[in-house]
């Protein structure tokens, strides 16, 4: 079966330092990530993005503006699963609540180059080198983000 879905998350940016999850993958293997998740009935992306951040971190955050919007697709329990993320940049405001236990293991607040060295999705790489473009840092070129 063909599945289509559609999810919207945040980078939170704080001077030079970005937020980052640290989650399960469908596999079980620990990864950090930038927070996301479904869009909720009656929700516009926005609001679905700005709610997950909240649920996911417990930061409440602005959206500053769109960011990027990626496609992939995967396989996942014998469903062919096709994605679409809308990411926007965001702006802490504070932190009201805690992180999601069931879902989120860490949050951390880390520098643009050492996300650039957690993260492993190339879409997450791609969001880290465009902040990092859009704060005159130098890009990091690896291999994975080409």
């Amino acid at each position: 079966m063909i599945i289509s879905e559609f999810s919207c998350g945040g980078v939170i940016l704080d001077g030079r330092k970005v937020l980052l999850v640290q989650a399960k993958n469908m596999k079980g293997k620990k990864i950090w990530t930038f927070p996301k998740g479904h869009i909720e009935a009656g929700e516009t992306p926005r609001q679905a993005a700005l709610r997950e951040v909240l649920e996911e971190t417990g930061y409440k955050a602005v959206i500053v503006r769109p960011m990027l919007r990626v496609k992939y697709a995967f396989t996942f329990q014998g469903n062919y699963i096709k994605k679409m993320v809308q990411w926007y940049l965001m702006k802490k405001l504070g932190r009201i609540g805690k992180h999601d236990a069931s879902e989120i293991l860490a949050i951390r607040w880390v520098s643009l180059l050492k996300a650039h060295e957690l993260v492993q999705y190339p879409s997450d790489i791609r969001l880290v080198d465009m902040l990092m473009a859009s704060l005159n840092m130098e890009p990091i070129h690896t291999p994975e983000s080409e």
